[in-house]
Parts: C-alpha cells; structure tokens; sequence
C-alpha cells in the first residue's frame, strides 16, 4: 500500500494541487489503518471461533472495528471544515487498499500463469 500511495500522492500534488493531495495522504493514512485493524478484528474473530487462546479481549475487538468507521468520518468531517476541495482526495485515499489488492491479484495470477499453473 506504501508503494502505491507514494507516487499516487506526488502524481495527485502534480495534477490537482496540494490540498487534494493532502486529503489523498490522509486518506491513504486511514485506509491503511482501517485495513490493518480490519485484519486484526478478523484475525480475532477467527481465533475465537476456533477455540484458539484469546490474546484480545472482546472489548479491544469490538473497540477496533467501531473506531475504524469513527476515523473515517472524523478524517472527512475534519477536511470537509477546512478545505471542502480536498474532500475528493481523501475519500479517493480510502480506497487505497482496493488497488494495493488489485496489484497483489495481477501479481499472483502473473506468478501462476509464468509458472504454468
């Protein structure tokens, strides 16, 4: 995702101004940690599930998967404040990791076809 957000931000300073990709790097700074808490709700979950040792408490886990949907209207409601044309980058940002999963699909279809899988 880091990768991707870099030259995607440079490129977003370049063609629509400082301010759009300001609330592109916040927003690619929110989905990334909206991802990473995502995949720890889950990775608890599944560990509940299985009737593996819980390492988190329950409320820790619930806590991560309300507060990641709060940063996410905080970061818009904080931008939309301060510069309403910096809205676009930022909700373009959240879908950071859509396209670092995108990359990592073409990758492994590329891997399993130069393999002759």
């Amino acid at each position: 995702m880091i990768a991707l957000a870099l030259p995607l931000i440079a490129l977003g300073w370049w063609r629509f101004g400082w301010r759009a990709a300001a609330g592109f790097a916040l927003g690619c700074l929110i989905g990334y940690v909206n991802f990473y808490w995502l995949k720890r709700v889950i990775n608890a979950f599944v560990d509940r599930a299985a009737g593996g040792q819980a390492s988190q408490s329950s409320g820790g886990v619930v806590f991560r998967l309300v507060f990641r949907y709060l940063l996410m209207a905080l970061g818009a409601y904080v931008i939309l404040t301060v510069s309403p044309a910096s809205l676009n980058g930022l909700l373009a940002g959240f879908f950071l990791p859509v396209g670092a999963i995108l990359c990592e699909a073409a990758f492994e279809v590329y891997t399993a076809i130069a393999r002759g899988i």
